[in-house]
């Protein structure tokens, strides 16, 4: 049924904006934590985890890592991982493949570097 009183009802609709997420990274001095914003983060799973997962496939000889939910721009995640994990020019950095699917999801191939990036992770402050 209409009903005449709600015609001109309007409900205004939030403004987008960049969202920035600060993180608690650990200082040189334990007393003084110093935040440091990223234009994207890794929430924590229900049990307290970072979202980091591997999975065999071709047999054994295909091994992946994902890094699942990354909430804001996971380019610079990609870009930020590819860049800082490993030494530049080494024979690590040049097997690093990084994919990004669905905008939320990164998918790590070339080695069994599922501790490096949980540390990576970690140090970040995630």
């Amino acid at each position: 049924m209409f009903n005449p009183l709600l015609r001109n009802l309007t409900i205004p609709l939030p403004l987008r904006t960049l969202r920035q997420y600060t993180q608690a990274v650990p200082a040189v001095d334990p007393s003084q934590p110093r935040t440091v914003q990223y234009p994207y983060f890794v929430p924590r799973n229900t049990r307290g985890n970072l979202p980091v997962y591997t999975d065999v496939r071709n047999g054994g000889t295909r091994y992946l890592v994902t890094i699942r939910n990354v909430d804001g721009n996971a380019n610079l995640l990609a870009k930020d991982l590819s860049m800082s994990l490993f030494q530049q020019n080494s024979s690590e950095a040049t097997r690093l493949k990084i994919e990004i699917v669905r905008s939320k999801n990164l998918i790590i191939s070339g080695g069994h570097w599922k501790n490096d990036i949980m540390e990576w992770l970690q140090k970040k402050g995630f």
